[in-house]
């Protein structure tokens, strides 16, 4: 059984159908699968790096206040770089 798998980086959108009573605009990705079909993936994090035709890795679960989107993108591996300026832990002293 697979974890992860490699897919081609078609395009972002913000998706604004977000389930009551959360509102944001969420960042979701289209992409495209090696057998062809094309799914949507969710963008964890605080900004993203992506361009059209990046190469990200994609892993199963799902985002709760979007219906329809039951995959995350990898951040930190491939195309995708990890989250800049993050901090483990929840004080921010600088």
């Amino acid at each position: 059984m697979r974890v992860a798998v490699r897919v081609t980086y078609l395009s972002t959108f913000p998706l604004s159908k977000k389930k009551k009573p959360n509102s944001a605009l969420r960042k979701v990705a289209r992409v495209r699968l090696t057998s062809g079909f094309e799914i949507t993936a969710y963008i964890p994090g605080i900004g993203h790096n992506l361009q059209e035709h990046s190469v990200v890795l994609v892993r199963g679960g799902r985002v709760k206040d979007l219906p329809g989107v039951r995959y995350h993108i990898v951040r930190g591996t491939l195309d995708a770089v990890g989250v800049k300026d993050r901090q483990q832990g929840r004080s921010s002293a600088l």
